[in-house]
């Protein structure tokens, strides 16, 4: 699931990522444009034990994001509740978000 909300200041959304409890990984990554693919500056937490993994981050409103999750360290993941796909350079595809 992905939650768009207005930021705090004029030209910045709230975007909320969310992963199902059923995933079972021990680590979840969320790397995209917006971090320059850092594979490790964005880790979702569960919100409880046994709960949804969830990260939310600020981005410039009017923009349109290419993103993808990392599962511990080795499996890429796209979200299905995405915007929308677009081909990425290694024969796959990226998750894209419009903000």
């Amino acid at each position: 699931m992905i939650a768009k909300h207005a930021g705090s200041e004029p030209g910045v959304v709230l975007v909320t990522f969310r992963l199902p409890d059923s995933l079972q990984a021990d680590s979840v990554h969320l790397a995209g444009d917006f971090n320059d693919w850092d594979k490790h500056s964005l880790p979702l937490r569960r919100t409880h034990p046994g709960g949804p993994w969830e990260v939310t981050i600020e981005v410039e409103r009017g923009r349109t994001y290419h993103f993808r999750y990392l599962v511990d360290g080795a499996v890429w993941q796209n979200d299905w509740d995405a915007d929308g796909y677009a081909i990425n350079p290694f024969g796959g595809n990226n998750s894209v978000l419009r903000t």
